[in-house]
């Protein structure tokens, strides 16, 4: 006993060694896990801008007798693209949108800000697999074992295993992230602002940003030139 009592003081002495009380600089530290989506469609640009105007319906509500205009700020295939369905909901829930700005109008304004981190940031995925697996597993232990029954397992696992993993992106985590943010505005103030962030696909970043895109695109292959002389 009094040789594991040491071993176990030992123990603590090395792991509070470790964990040094003071330091010259903040020690880096991981945020607690969180899921952000990744826009692989245009229909995600649908859903993006029915989720603005749920969030700014509340604030335009307060003002119905002014019309609206909606302005990308950055020139994008995204912008545009964000603003046909944004106009769309808006309409549609009764807003009058004009096409063109008009005195006492509320600029409904989309800003885009796409940022590219390294390409070899950590990749990592979800925990909860083997939790479901182990879950369906103890499910499944009271049925008799049959060829056929195994068949029908395999299915079922194959089909659990797809139901809990579909909510996540296939793939490696994108380098490049997109930092949505709508506002409404008039000269003199803001009314109302939401900001989201999203995931997007690398090889998409020219719909989204086509300067950064050109930035990140890989040098042109070197060439060689020969001139052809006649003796």
């Amino acid at each position: 006993m009094a040789y594991r009592g040491a071993c176990a003081l030992a123990a603590g002495l090395l792991l509070a060694g470790c964990a040094m009380p003071y330091s010259p600089a903040p020690v880096a530290s991981n945020f607690p896990s969180t899921h952000q989506l990744k826009v692989q469609a245009a229909a995600h640009w649908g859903v993006i801008a029915r989720h603005m105007a749920t969030e700014l319906g509340p604030t335009l509500k307060t003002a119905p007798s002014r019309s609206l205009y909606v302005q990308p700020l950055q020139a994008s295939t995204f912008g545009e693209g964000v603003k046909t369905h944004l106009i769309t909901a808006l309409v549609n829930d009764g807003f009058v949108v004009v096409k063109h700005p008009a005195p006492g109008a509320l600029k409904i304004e989309l800003d885009t800000q796409v940022v590219a981190f390294s390409a070899d940031r950590p990749q990592y995925r979800y925990a909860g697999l083997p939790t479901a697996l182990a879950s369906g597993a103890w499910v499944l232990t009271s049925i008799q074992h049959s060829p056929e029954w195994l068949v029908t397992a395999g299915i079922y696992g194959y089909d659990a295993h797809r139901w809990f993993t579909a909510q996540f992106a296939p793939g490696d985590t994108p380098k490049t992230e997109m930092i949505v943010t709508v506002s409404v505005a008039d000269e003199q103030r803001y009314y109302a602002r939401n900001t989201s962030v999203y995931y997007t696909n690398d090889e998409d970043v020219s719909l989204y940003d086509a300067a950064l895109a050109a930035k990140l695109a890989p040098p042109a292959p070197a060439s060689k030139t020969f001139a052809v002389k006649d003796h």
